[in-house]
């Protein structure tokens, strides 16, 4: 039923009280060029509804596209007698612009549109007749698939996965720190034997040190051969203070060696791990995007033929270009235009074709005007399967990128740790080398300092008995081979101190990070739940301003006839692959009342022309407030809502008006009539 004056105003009244803040005028300008049918126009608009009036076939989709191009938008067309065009948009002291150029009987899209990437905005904001949003009402789609089309699942479970691992890994970490904390009273008390064993040694070498001093006082006395042993001794003690720095090294060496090897091997099981993404041609991938990209924009130039082909035909069937049948008439029989519609009326059967002026059964054009609605919707519902193919192509695409990334890094990373391990090796060779060379030395020295202490011996023979015995007993030679252990002892208890220091340095300071890695982890957890939470808020949010909406408008537009149309979420056993899974779906249910009260549920299939689209711009309205459109595009264009009535369309362009800045709408002139004369009208394009 149709709305009276007096509701639309009380209705218009309430829809102006819905702004929650006074809107700031904003000016537009659009230039378009070779777009659709259009030669060349220029159009300028303020903020609010822009009204393009008009009937079919006067360019008025055509300037829609053209809008879509210049704000980023792909299905845009070329004029048929045309090589390129453009859509030049100025709006707020900024241009943006688009080219399109015929190549290869394709459309190449080019310069720096409003938007980079605008699947938003074709989703929910551009609202013309084969809008994926608008349709999925009319044609059974899925629902919940269109709302989150635009959401990278992929992405977000890749993120889920990643932060998983991170938490895993911190878990890890604490539970190491558990398990050192309790090692660190053993370490403090090995740490406080090593300090006793270090004090005894030093006593025990300073007492060494003492002898040999003593010892050699009285070698003082001796002849100048005593001289050369002292030497000996002295480039001893410095062979064997070289050979302790290079078993010192070699120590080093091994465990830095071990180190990279255990990294190397953690490489290459990673890249082990990696999936077997070179056998893909992402090339191939590319060019398949390609072709069905180029696919999808022939469709929709079909779509649009189609359209305008069907609006026409249906519009000569309602008597709505009666000037045209009278032409017709005029032309075949020469009668009077009174008398052809006489003739009309008397005989609602058959109809004068208007194109080739024979008389044929009205029925028979109704019955190829639906065969081209069906061919319509297997063309819209062609492009959809497209459009789904193109985008698990692009999300193949990513994880080839994301994958051959990630091998370069390892194999970068392999190559480094393998350098590093022959340099190390080839390190431990001279290490090695250098060893033995200075232990043979040493084994030189210790002989050739021998037969010297021998000689001096002999020498000291006519000494006293008491003199020989305690050079016997404190032989220079042995207190300085005692003296060379006691420091290599020495030094290996300090290095042991030095280590068992740092490992108690290293857990103290792992124990203070304790509390970074707790507060770490519980951001992880509360990211980990807003991630698989965040599909979950989408449809909550989806269904819900869908619901909201759809009681708002179907009061404004009293639907008096449909109690309700809302949307469920309920969830459902689905198989992916070889496995079963749960998963939401949105449910459409339509409530309607008997005249005696009773309600029932009904069917999208028993809904009128009208509630469909109005139910079917809803749902592309919910997507829109739910994803943020209006935060990524000032614009909301609408197309073809011949199926309501005027004062409905009125009513429901007034509701849209509210959340955009930007509301361009093409309507018929007589539809036109019914809107707001405050709201700007372009009437030639």
């Amino acid at each position: 039923m149709c709305t009276d004056t007096k509701s639309l105003s009380l209705v218009w009244e309430v829809m102006q009280t819905m702004a929650t803040q006074e809107r700031i005028t904003r000016q537009a300008t659009l230039r378009a060029r070779n777009i659709g049918g259009i030669d060349e126009t220029t159009v300028e608009l303020e903020s609010g509804v822009t009204v393009l009036a008009g009937r079919n076939a006067t360019n008025r989709t055509s300037l829609l596209q053209a809008f879509m191009a210049a704000l980023g938008g792909e299905y845009a067309s070329l004029k048929a007698d045309a090589d390129e065009g453009e859509a030049v948009l100025e709006l707020d002291d900024e241009t943006y612009r688009r080219t399109l150029r015929r190549s290869g009987g394709t459309t190449v899209m080019g310069g720096e549109p409003y938007l980079e990437d605008a699947e938003l905005a074709d989703l929910f904001a551009f609202l013309l007749e084969s809008n994926p949003a608008r349709r999925a009402v009319t044609t059974g789609d899925d629902l919940r698939e269109i709302i989150l089309r635009p959401v990278d699942t992929d992405e977000i479970e890749a993120e889920i996965t990643r932060l998983t691992a991170e938490k895993d890994q911190i878990n890890d970490e604490l539970e190491r720190l558990e398990t050192i904390q309790t090692d660190l009273p053993e370490l403090e008390r090995q740490r406080t034997t090593l300090q006793d064993r270090i004090e005894e040694k030093r006593a025990e070498l300073e007492e060494v040190k003492e002898a040999i001093e003593n010892a050699e006082s009285e070698i003082e006395r001796r002849q100048d051969d005593q001289n050369e042993l002292e030497e000996k001794l002295s480039e001893l003690r410095e062979r064997r203070s070289d050979l302790e720095d290079v078993r010192f090294d070699l120590e080093t060496e091994r465990e830095s060696l071990a180190a990279l090897r255990d990294e190397r091997e953690e490489l290459e099981a990673d890249r082990e791990d990696l999936p077997d993404v070179e056998s893909l041609d992402r090339e191939a991938i590319d060019e398949e995007i390609d072709r069905l990209q180029r696919q999808s924009q022939e469709i929709d130039g079909v779509v649009s033929q189609l359209q305008s082909i069907v609006q026409f035909n249906e519009e000569m069937l309602e008597g709505s270009h009666p000037e045209i049948r009278e032409l017709l008439a005029d032309e075949t029989d020469g009668g009077s235009a009174e008398a052809v519609t006489e003739q009309l009326l008397e005989d609602e059967e058959t109809v004068q074709c208007w194109t080739c002026g024979s008389e044929v059964r009205r029925s028979e054009i109704e019955s190829t005007i639906d065969r081209l609605r069906s061919l319509q919707e297997e063309k819209l519902s062609e492009r959809d399967e497209l459009e789904e193919r193109i985008q698990s192509l692009r999300s193949d695409r990513r994880e080839i990128d994301q994958a051959r990334r990630k091998r370069e890094r390892i194999e970068d990373r392999l190559e480094d740790v393998t350098d590093e391990i022959d340099r190390r090796e080839r390190r431990l060779e001279e290490l090695t080398d250098r060893r033995d060379e200075i232990e043979s030395e040493i084994d030189d020295l210790e002989s050739e300092a021998a037969e010297l202490e021998d000689q001096s011996e002999s020498e000291s023979e006519s000494e006293s008995d008491d003199e020989t015995e305690e050079t016997d007993d404190g032989s220079l030679l042995e207190l300085n081979r005692r003296a060379n252990e006691l420091e290599f002892s020495l030094g290996r208890l300090e290095r042991d101190l030095e280590t068992t220091n740092e490992e108690i340095e290293e857990i103290e300071s792992a124990l203070d990070e304790r509390e970074r890695l707790e507060e770490r982890r519980e951001e992880i957890r509360e990211e980990l739940e807003e991630l698989r939470t965040r599909i979950d808020r989408i449809e909550r949010e989806a269904v819900e301003s869908f619901n909201e909406h759809m009681d708002a408008v179907l009061e404004v537009l009293e639907y008096d006839n449909i109690d309700r149309i809302w949307i469920e979420r309920v969830g459902e056993t689905v198989r992916e692959g070889r496995r079963t899974v749960e998963r939401t779906a949105f449910d459409l249910h339509i409530v309607r009342s008997t005249e005696d009260g009773q309600t029932y549920e009904d069917t999208i299939d028993h809904l009128s022309e009208s509630e469909r689209e109005v139910t079917g711009l809803i749902f592309a309205l919910a997507g829109y407030l739910v994803h943020e459109v209006y935060d990524d595009v000032p614009f909301m264009l609408l197309d073809s809502l011949e199926a309501l009535d005027s004062n409905r369309i009125a009513a429901l362009v007034e509701y849209f008006r509210e959340y955009t800045d930007f509301l361009v709408v093409a309507l018929l002139p007589e539809d036109a009539e019914a809107i707001d004369d405050s709201h700007e009208r372009i009437t030639e394009i």
